[in-house]
């Protein structure tokens, strides 16, 4: 009994984290929404905000507006704002041009 418990319980575990993808952007910075820690980017025409981790707020403002900017976010799904995990600035000024997912560089 207890290893079926187990299993249903690992199960469980896979799917939640496997329902989280990856997805890498390469768009310009639209709009830094400061105060609901979100910027808002661009792909094939549409638009769409990305949610700024905790880790991450005290760089979002350094990232330059026009500029494009490589993200990495994390869609978990389509009702829930993607969560960017890293940036790379492409062009533009910014004392932020790398950020790791922990700090700047």
């Amino acid at each position: 009994m207890r290893i079926i418990v187990f299993a249903l319980f690992f199960s469980a575990t896979l799917v939640s984290t496997s329902l989280a993808v990856e997805k890498s952007y390469y768009s310009p910075v639209i709009h830094i929404d400061v105060d609901n820690h979100r910027i808002l980017i661009s792909q094939l025409g549409g638009v769409f905000y990305v949610d700024v981790p905790e880790v991450a707020r005290p760089h979002m403002e350094k990232l330059p507006i026009s500029g494009l900017v490589d993200f990495v976010v994390d869609w978990k799904s389509d009702d829930q704002m993607p969560v960017i995990k890293t940036w790379k600035v492409k062009s533009g000024e910014s004392t932020c041009l790398y950020f790791n997912g922990k700090e700047c560089q």
